[in-house]
């Protein structure tokens, strides 16, 4: 009785310690749930500190961290969610994985980890993107070196980000508000709420006074990434869904971004309206204006999105009402976070992405919207690193500008850096072109052969040469088709290759193949005479092959290993003197003296037949009893070469 008691009271225990753990996971949960990060990520942790490894718990602590832009501690708890061997975990995860490791500079890893993602979702514009770009980081490499940076002395301990240009000032958003109460207090990552500070800067770009925005402007709730009006009459900004100028949530727990319109009236801003296309259920966030102010970009969730958030464009009508917003199409954005747009006065679009092929976190990106192609390119180094990298502005006319960034160095989560922008982006498109070119029949690569590359309507695109190696190297269009590279060299026949670009990748790898112009003799020529070389002469009643003749013996000699199908007969012949059978035995064998010549250097003897024809094809007309020196005698005592096949 005494130990069923015991064991009674073990097993309520074991149910009370169960039923305490499972409160404090759907507290955990709960947490997550409404967005509130930061405390959800300290109750998992204490979680998994207990013993804990549920799928759901690695999973929201990898999110978690990762929507808070804690790289490094999200891949740890993605890298455990993998080792639990679950087969059917969303591919999203092995994504958000691999873009943590990028974080921590294994790019290897990642990319093992980008091949799995690419091929469980084979149609997601990232793996696609990805697979069209293997040599993204070499790419990168290239764009990089063009910035020189520098951490502003406005920065804070805490996060400062989204500048914008207003006239020499500047004006960005900041979290150094910090409340005293819980109100004031953002769950997402325990951080004040946002407000608007405007930097007074001077002719030098100097900042010399620092000012906390119109309290009409900085209410209780988030303000952020402002665009202005050429004149500085109109602001239109960012900002939580909000009540009566409080924060407020929608169902869901979320308290959605809008962008809202003001406008300057003696001095100070009123007018405070949103704008027509926000929504209560999506958020509108970021807005940007182009040179001539009939246009607003941004950036978005709303029906129509592709990814978490994407960049659109809205139509700014004369009367100050607002067309239709349109989506940039799946060139610009994919199923990850495309954000913060900034348009210049050229129509270059800089965005934030970390969808596109980067260095980890958010990367800033460039493409000319003038140019049908969408044609994404990466900014590089310095400006993009291993950690979130956002809010670009630039001045195209100085080649200055600013941007945000949470990487380490800085002075607080988020700090503004400024730059100059020393060498321009290359938006020009064009696709690398390698290969060699072989001689078709003993595989050795040609050097100084002539390369062209033309598209499908015959028009040149490209044109090289082979170095000493046989190797070439072209820039190529960037269109989408089919291309056809033609190599040309004496004494040989064109070849061609046809190779495919889709989505600007480098065609490398090309090999095109030769063959030898067939410039043989026709049947019945005189090879001596062909090779323009000097006669096979013979001495005097001799028919070993004398040193002068080897020289003319070798030219033939190579011309039938060039041409390894051409057969001859040696023919041979004496002068006059001496009876004519005797003539012809000589005669024969100086003819194989000759072939044997030949064979010996390695010519196969089905290739060569000879004969000896005496005295019965003489040069001139020292025939028998007339009166000729010996140089007109040495004439006839010969051997010629005739291609019989």
């Amino acid at each position: 009785m005494k130990k069923a008691r015991y064991i009674f009271c073990g097993l309520a225990l074991m149910a009370m310690v169960a039923r305490a753990q499972e409160k404090k996971i759907r507290k955990a949960d709960t947490k997550f749930t409404n967005y509130s990060y930061a405390s959800a990520i300290r109750s998992y942790e204490g979680l998994v500190a207990d013993g804990h490894t549920e799928e759901e718990i690695f999973k929201n602590l990898g999110n978690a961290n990762y929507y808070n832009a804690n790289y490094d501690e999200a891949s740890n708890w993605y890298a455990q969610l993998f080792q639990l061997g679950i087969t059917d975990i969303d591919p999203e995860y092995m994504y958000r994985y691999a873009q943590t490791l990028k974080s921590l500079k294994k790019y290897d890893a990642s990319d093992v980890w980008m091949n799995k993602f690419r091929r469980a979702r084979s149609n997601d514009q990232r793996a696609l993107a990805f697979g069209n770009n293997e040599d993204y980081l070499e790419r990168i490499e290239a764009n990089s070196g063009r910035y020189e940076l520098k951490n502003l002395g406005l920065n804070s301990k805490v996060s400062d980000f989204a500048p914008t240009f207003y006239g020499n000032d500047l004006v960005f958003s900041t979290a150094r508000d910090r409340g005293l109460i819980s109100k004031n207090i953002h769950r997402w990552n325990d951080g004040a709420f946002l407000n608007l500070y405007r930097a007074t800067g001077d002719d030098q770009g100097n900042f010399t006074a620092l000012d906390k925005l119109d309290r009409k402007l900085n209410k209780k709730t988030h303000e952020s990434s402002t665009a202005f009006t050429k004149d500085g009459k109109t602001m239109y900004f960012t900002r939580n869904n909000s009540n009566n100028g409080k924060f407020s949530r929608d169902g869901e727990g979320v308290s959605r971004l809008k962008i809202y319109r003001a406008t300057l009236v003696d001095g100070e801003w009123g007018n405070i309206v949103e704008l027509p296309f926000n929504g209560d259920s999506y958020s509108v966030a970021h807005p940007t204006l182009n040179k001539d102010e009939t246009k607003l970009y941004f950036a978005s969730d709303m029906p129509g999105t592709a990814g978490e958030s994407d960049i659109f464009s809205v139509e700014i009508n004369e009367d100050g009402t607002f067309g239709t917003p349109q989506n940039l199409g799946p060139q610009i954005n994919t199923e990850a976070r495309e954000t913060f747009p900034f348009v210049t006065g050229s129509d270059i679009l800089y965005f934030s992405s970390d969808g596109h092929p980067g260095l980890g976190g958010l990367d800033i990106f460039a493409t000319d919207l003038k140019n049908d192609s969408g044609r994404v390119i990466n900014v590089g180094r310095p400006v993009n690193g291993e950690e979130d990298d956002f809010s670009y502005i630039v001045d195209e006319g100085t080649k200055k500008g600013y941007f945000a960034s949470n990487r380490e160095g800085g002075q607080g989560n988020d700090d503004i850096y400024g730059f100059v922008e020393r060498e321009a982006l290359d938006f020009s498109c064009h696709t690398n072109i390698t290969g060699v070119v072989k001689d078709e029949e003993t595989g050795a690569l040609l050097a100084d052969a002539i390369i062209k590359v033309y598209d499908t309507k015959k028009d040149l695109v490209a044109s090289s040469q082979t170095d000493a190696n046989g190797t070439f190297a072209a820039k190529g269009d960037c269109t989408d088709g089919k291309y056809r590279v033609v190599a040309s060299k004496t004494d040989y026949d064109e070849g061609d290759k046809i190779f495919t670009t889709v989505n600007a990748k480098d065609a490398t790898g090309i090999e095109v193949v030769l063959a030898r112009t067939d410039k043989s003799a026709p049947v019945g020529t005189d090879l001596a005479k062909y090779l323009n070389i000097e006669p096979i002469y013979f001495d005097f009643d001799k028919y070993f092959i004398r040193e002068d003749a080897r020289i003319s013996l070798d030219k033939v000699l190579a011309y039938l290993n060039e041409y390894p199908n051409v057969k001859i007969q040696v023919g041979s012949h004496t002068d006059s003197r001496a009876n004519d059978n005797y003539n012809l035995r000589l005669s024969a064998n100086r003819a194989k003296s000759t072939a044997d010549y030949l064979i010996a250097q390695g010519i196969p003897e089905s290739r060569i037949s000879f004969e000896g024809f005496g005295e019965t094809q003489l040069t001139n007309d020292c025939s028998n009893g007339a009166p000729c020196t010996k140089a007109q005698h040495q004439m006839n005592r010969r051997s010629e070469f005739i291609v019989v096949e």
